[in-house]
C-alpha cells in the first residue's frame, strides 16, 4: 500500500506491517476464501493477519505478482483476475 500525496512510498504504521501476504499465514473464511482488511483501525485480533493498516486519507492498494503463469489460469491471458476491492462501511 502506497501513499498517494508522499512520493509513493509505503504507508508508515505503528505494525511497521507494509505488506500482506501468505508469509503473514492468512486466516481463511470457513468457504477457503481469505478476506483482507485495508482499514486504518484493527479489524480485530483474529484478524489482524489479513490486515493492512491504511492511512485515514488517500491510498493506493497495488497488487504485486511474481513470475506469473502464461498458462491458464494466468492474469496474462486475462483467464484470471484478482476480485474486486469491495468499500464497506
Amino acid at each position: 500500500m502506497y501513499q498517494v500525496d508522499q512520493g509513493w512510498w509505503f504507508v508508515p504504521n505503528a505494525l511497521d506491517k507494509f505488506t500482506v501476504s501468505p508469509r503473514n499465514d492468512l486466516v481463511a473464511n470457513a468457504d477457503g476464501s481469505v478476506t483482507f482488511y485495508f482499514q486504518t483501525e484493527s479489524p480485530g485480533k483474529d484478524k489482524e493477519a489479513n490486515w493492512l493498516p491504511a492511512p485515514k486519507g488517500a491510498f493506493l492498494p497495488m497488487l504485486r505478482m511474481y513470475w506469473p503463469k502464461d498458462t491458464a489460469p494466468s492474469i496474462l491471458d486475462d483467464s484470471w483476475t484478482p476480485p474486486q476491492i469491495v468499500k464497506v462501511d
